[in-house]
């Protein structure tokens, strides 16, 4: 049998276990399909027979949540189901974000499980992989509201997790207003604190500095050692180059989509290295300025969007800018360098990734959680010189996640400049580390099957250590 025919049973054997979850399938078949170098050079190893191991959730929590709305007709109450999928804990505790949000199925968190595993495996830091969340729109309810799904939520989670067992952290949806109701919720059904439950944490109570900017700056940090190692200030124009040797943002034209914390802090990133930030989205449309956003028109975005929880329109009249009404960045055709998609999963569909390519763009590194489709990945990497996967570019959260818990247990509180050098320093070497897997396959820049194989081998040694793989 061939390794392609291999390939195929594999997933087709996948498929029929888990019916009907096409993200959980998406995100299998990305990761098989391009560890298939691996597979042909796997000599008395079995690679493809452990990635059957890997690829089944250690255990799926399904559970009950109820929560009330008030409206002026009076109160209505309404039920969920819960879900944390702890996937995978071959390098240490269950580790991965809460989404909430109106999208959120079983496949979703799967999907977002699986994705976990090999991304905090490229961390290099103790933490397996997991992921969890329901289905709730936060936009539009009260703070009362808000509270009380989580403490709800927390009611079905408190039971199946702990510092040593599975550490959830934010997502879409769950920031540290709503880490701050669970925590509360679980001290109060526990009857004691225990700091080292939950990641993103206020900094008032456990948290760490630099929590809610690490996943965008860490996007900007990793892209920044590709833009290095690539020397793409040779192919600029002799005008764009002066100092672009030292500071590769120097001047780029950067299209970022979302406006959570992910996009606001790349971007507050991306305009500190000199980068023209171009656009930014939500679920109503986009917002774009072709000479690039000013350091006060992202002020004004960041408590549009923080404190008054607003919507992008609302920017609409600002000066050089344009809103496009239920419009995607990637449908506008706009001319660019690089591209941080960081709003949400399939953003970028094949005609986007076409219009991506005719727009200029060289370098495409994802802040969002698979916000390429598999169709879309494959054309890129045709077109782009810099494809740097999510499980790789956006692993900053987590990575800061995983010093909350250390500064958890040790009962330390580091300086923002000290968590800072460390993100940086663990960005820097996932790149390292994709970059050189890459090479020793003869496969120069494909940072995904670098990324991809990377993250797999380290889980599939720990199996293999622990016996895991044998009959």
């Amino acid at each position: 049998m061939s390794i392609d025919e291999r390939i195929a049973g594999v997933l087709s054997d996948l498929k029929g276990r888990h019916p009907g979850q096409q993200e959980f399938m998406q995100a299998v078949e990305e990761v098989l399909v391009s560890l298939k170098p691996l597979f042909e050079n796997q000599g008395d190893e079995d690679y493809l027979g452990a990635f059957k191991v890997i690829a089944e959730p250690e255990r799926v929590i399904k559970f009950r949540v109820q929560y009330p709305t008030f409206g002026p007709n009076g109160s209505e109450l309404h039920t969920t189901t819960g879900y944390r999928v702890q996937f995978n804990s071959a390098l240490g505790p269950y580790k991965g974000g809460l989404r909430f949000h109106p999208s959120v199925s079983e496949s979703i968190i799967k999907f977002l499980g699986f994705e976990q595993i090999f991304k905090n495996a490229l961390t290099n830091l103790p933490i397996g992989g997991g992921k969890g969340g329901c289905v709730f729109d936060p936009k539009g309810k009260s703070e009362s509201e808000v509270r009380m799904l989580c403490e709800n939520f927390m009611k079905g989670l408190y039971r199946h997790i702990g510092p040593d067992l599975d550490v959830p952290a934010g997502d879409i949806g769950v920031g540290g207003r709503e880490i701050g109701y669970m925590y509360g919720e679980y001290v109060r059904l526990r009857g004691q604190p225990d700091m080292g439950v939950l990641t993103g944490k206020s900094t008032d109570f456990g948290g760490s500095k630099l929590r809610p900017e690490a996943t965008g700056y860490g996007l900007v940090y990793i892209t920044l050692e590709a833009l290095k190692k690539y020397k793409h200030y040779r192919y600029l124009p002799e005008e764009k180059r002066a100092g672009v040797a030292e500071n590769c943002f120097k001047g780029l034209r950067v299209l970022i989509s979302g406006s959570g914390n992910v996009a606001q802090f790349a971007a507050e990133k991306v305009m500190e290295l000199g980068g023209l930030v171009i656009s930014f989205s939500d679920s109503s449309g986009s917002l774009t300025s072709q000479d690039g956003f000013s350091t006060d028109q992202l002020k004004e975005l960041f408590h549009l969007k923080n404190v008054k929880r607003g919507r992008l329109s609302e920017m609409a009249e600002g000066a050089g800018l344009q809103y496009h009404a239920g419009r995607a960045v990637w449908d506008l055709g706009l001319e660019c360098d690089v591209a941080l998609p960081c709003a949400t999963q399939n953003e970028i569909q094949l005609e986007g990734a076409h219009k991506l390519a005719e727009g200029g763009c060289w370098c495409v590194a994802e802040g969002a959680n698979m916000p390429t489709t598999n169709e879309a990945v494959d054309y890129l990497k045709t077109k782009v010189d810099i494809y740097i996967p999510a499980k790789a570019a956006n692993a900053g959260g987590v990575a800061t996640s995983a010093l909350e818990m250390a500064q958890n247990s040790a009962r330390l509180f580091w300086t923002s400049e000290e968590v800072d050098v460390k993100l940086n320093g663990i960005m820097t070497n996932i790149f390292a580390t994709a970059y050189k897997t890459a090479q020793e396959f003869g496969r120069p820049w494909d940072l995904q099957f670098g990324a991809n194989a990377a993250g797999f081998l380290k889980v599939y040694k720990a199996y293999k250590a622990m016996g895991y793989l044998k009959f």
